[in-house]
């Protein structure tokens, strides 16, 4: 009977990627492993999957893919896709239960690996006497964050969202409660109550491994291993068995061909500013107008993905939205004026080709863990502009710990940014002693990046030490 490990991620494209990638990860350790993908169907957009499991399953013998049972949820459920998420899975757990039982007649099952919102699938693994580790798809900060987060709420009675203080929490610069994960500020929400629950989960699982490094994060990591994070209880063993990144051609756009790479090619060496904020990263036609103005006024060169605003109906807050008409979406004129120094892209672009490429020098990004890993390897300083879930949070680390990226300022109201301060962000990135500080800040965790996935580095040393923690049991 062949040995095999459970891999259960979220159903968000940039999750499902980090796991799988974690699946080809530890086949190179352990190439006689069985890995089995357990793909949940949501009933909201998630990005477009199939054509990317079409492909891992064409390339990989060894990656199979398991399709759970469609689940509904109630009406009654929160409309948040946090809340959504947990609720999803949490309704999945027999499916889960079912799903290891069919598994284990023909293989061995050694270990399950989880998302922290599939964190429900722990008391399954529990009653089948299987390992249960979680996989972090954001940073070992975060993690850290998520372990300090029941200490801050016995010490407060009050909302994150309404503390006007900095948290000092292990490891970490100091943290301006507004900042921190948004399904976390608002202890009266259902998201809160949630993501609570997972930080109390996490010290009983069997370990934890991060999408890092350990020399990208070296303070929190020694933080969170000497147990300062979890003040009253056990801290399970820390892998940081990162950088994980996905080549375009795996995500199911056609890299080879596409423009605005034939575009890059055409422009000098490091001149171009990449634009870019992921698949939920939408605005409003104010913002995507103020963005255009300010690219106009930067004399920058830029490359800019434009997504169609959300709609503002209700009923299709989770389908994915229309391509954009760019003759509507952005001011009169910009397009011809700027065609010299500038091209925008409709939806999607091949990221991490954009950011490899020798005529990128910049990138604006909405702060995802995925897309700060994919800059650092690329050796690409960023403009930290955060958008939603973590990434507040994420842009204090970009900025005040790791110094890889500069701040977008948002109005304090509305988080509206304006075309002046988009101009003056690109440009400083571009042009400036602040700009070429975090270049060759970003060019030192590039290498160590490169240091920690070579053999006998830490990440190495930490997928072994990984693999061995269930084998030996």
């Amino acid at each position: 009977m062949e040995d095999a490990i459970v891999l259960y991620p979220s159903p968000a494209i940039g999750h499902l990627i980090a796991m799988v990638e974690l699946g080809k990860l530890l086949l190179t350790q352990y190439p006689s492993l069985s890995v089995k993908i357990l793909i949940t169907t949501p009933p909201y957009d998630t990005g477009s999957t199939a054509p990317y499991i079409n492909s891992v399953s064409a390339t990989n013998n060894s990656i199979t893919f398991h399709r759970l049972p469609t689940i509904s949820l109630p009406p009654s459920v929160s409309p948040l896709r946090e809340t959504l998420s947990f609720e999803l899975h949490r309704l999945n757990n027999p499916h889960v239960h079912q799903a290891l039982v069919s598994i284990s007649k023909t293989s061995a099952v050694r270990a399950i690996f989880i998302d922290f919102f599939c964190t429900p699938a722990l008391s399954v693994a529990a009653e089948l006497n299987v390992p249960a580790y979680f996989f972090m798809t954001p940073s070992a900060s975060n993690l850290a964050a998520f372990f300090y987060l029941p200490f801050i709420h016995r010490n407060t009675t009050k909302s994150l969202k309404d503390l006007d203080i900095n948290l000092d929490i292990p490891g970490l610069p100091p943290i301006p409660a507004g900042d921190m994960p948004n399904p976390i500020l608002d202890r009266n929400d259902k998201a809160y109550e949630c993501f609570f629950n997972v930080s109390t989960q996490l010290p009983k699982s069997a370990g934890i491994i991060v999408n890092t490094y350990e020399l990208l994060e070296p303070r929190v990591v020694k933080a969170i291993s000497d147990g300062l994070c979890v003040p009253d209880g056990r801290t399970p063993p820390l892998y940081c068995i990162g950088p994980l990144i996905a080549s375009d051609d795996q995500t199911g756009g056609n890299v080879g061909s596409h423009a605005c790479l034939t575009w890059l090619n055409s422009q000098p060496s490091r001149s171009v500013v990449f634009l870019c904020f992921g698949s939920r990263g939408l605005f409003s036609t104010e913002q995507l107008k103020e963005i255009a103005t300010g690219l106009e006024r930067s004399g920058q060169r830029f490359l800019w993905v434009v997504r169609s605003p959300p709609s503002e109906d209700q009923t299709k807050r989770f389908l994915a939205p229309p391509e954009p008409d760019l003759n509507v979406l952005l001011p009169e004129g910009f397009l011809e004026s700027t065609k010299e120094r500038g091209l925008v892209v409709k939806s999607w672009a091949p990221q991490v080709s954009v950011l490899n490429h020798g005529s990128v020098g910049g990138f604006v990004t909405h702060c995802g863990w995925n897309s700060v890993l994919e800059a650092i390897c690329a050796g690409v300083p960023m403009v930290a502009w955060p958008l939603y879930a973590e990434q507040r949070f994420n842009r204090v680390l970009m900025v005040k710990e790791l110094n890889v990226a500069l701040p977008m300022k948002e109005s304090l109201e509305d988080r509206f940014v304006s075309a002046a301060e988009v101009e003056k962000r690109v440009k400083e990135l571009m042009d400036s002693e602040e700009g070429n500080s975090v270049r060759m800040q970003v060019l030192k965790t590039k290498a160590a990046a490169i240091a920690a996935m070579s053999e006998g580095g830490s990440s190495r040393v930490a997928l072994s030490n990984l693999v061995e923690s269930w084998t030996r049991g």
